[in-house]
């Protein structure tokens, strides 16, 4: 019998859909008795081979309440693994934010940037609702792009007038993505301008894709764009850095990192160490007032959180 080769796009009651790799079609399959002996479990995105039943059992089924239509034979290698949510081979972040209606802090911003940095994700920042600002946010606005472009992919979007849109489309392209922002910037009317055909109303995605409203669980993959798929992040919105040590937030700064290696001290925190490198940089404009003050304040959170739990430990990353 042929093994095909799919991706999860949705695991709910052991009963897994995939999405075929070659043909986009999607099957609902079960599990092999050796994974569950083994409690080995899939989980979204991870890429799979599959087998039918038989021939005529590949065909295309939305039903979830359908008959099984083949089986897990193997689960590849995950070559990343988000925890909260459980989401694997992710190529990127899409974070949308906004400057108006409402408006997002940089601190915020930062934090999920930090998030992103730390988990090994590449990253497109998607600025929306361009066509609400006035001459002033305007000005903000191209600080932004110009700072934050250096180190990743920035998009003007305006949902409204579809400005921007067909660049959005085009990063999702190919790709598996999540889709991180606040309440309100417009992830679900984004989407909607790529594939009307979505139909999601603001704060549906969550609704649709978590299994209950406080999991982190997906039940499904939305497919976008030219074989993209995307995924909303429900386990980014609280925002957490308590798994990252102090020591080790600068890292999750891509900028600190280049000015780093020109401290007089290998393992400078850019906090009050002198002949610092970043604080040169940040008197002369190359790294943002906020963004360092941004990185003090996440640094001072941890730091107070750390020393509350003495006997904390990490699991600390390779560098």
């Amino acid at each position: 019998m042929d093994r095909r080769q799919g991706i999860v796009v949705r695991f709910h009651s052991n009963i897994v859909t995939v999405e075929d790799t070659l043909t986009q079609k999607r099957f609902l399959c079960a599990l092999r008795g050796r994974f569950k002996a083994q409690n080995i479990r899939p989980i979204i995105g991870d890429i799979v081979e599959y087998t039918g039943f038989d021939d005529a059992d590949f065909e295309r089924t939305d039903d979830r309440n359908a008959r099984l239509k083949g089986r897990i034979e193997n689960i590849f290698p995950r070559r990343n693994v988000l925890d909260r949510p459980n989401i694997a081979n992710i190529d990127q972040v899409l974070l949308v934010t906004t400057l108006k209606c409402p408006e997002v802090s940089s601190f915020i911003v930062d934090r999920f940037l930090v998030l992103a940095e730390r988990n090994g994700l590449e990253v497109c920042l998607l600025i929306n609702k361009i066509d609400l600002l006035d001459d002033e946010s305007r000005e903000l606005l191209h600080s932004m792009v110009d700072y934050y472009s250096k180190d990743y992919t920035v998009v003007l979007v305006s949902a409204k007038t579809g400005e921007g849109i067909r660049e959005v489309a085009s990063v999702l392209s190919g790709k598996i993505s999540t889709l991180a922002g606040m309440s309100g910037v417009g992830k679900s009317t984004v989407l909607n301008q790529i594939d009307p055909s979505l139909g999601l109303k603001e704060g549906e995605i969550s609704k649709q894709l978590e299994v209950g409203r406080h999991t982190t669980s997906y039940s499904e993959l939305l497919p976008v764009a030219n074989k993209g798929l995307v995924a909303d992040t429900p386990g980014f919105s609280n925002l957490s850095l308590t798994h990252i040590p102090s020591d080790e937030l600068r890292f999750c700064f891509p900028e600190f990192v280049r000015a780093g290696c020109h401290c007089y001290y290998e393992d400078c925190l850019h906090i009050e160490e002198p002949d610092c490198r970043v604080h040169e940089q940040v008197a002369e404009g190359e790294i943002l007032p906020s963004r360092y003050e941004n990185y003090l304040q996440m640094y001072r959170e941890q730091a107070d959180y750390e020393r509350a739990r003495p006997n904390l430990k990490y699991q600390k990353e390779k560098r």
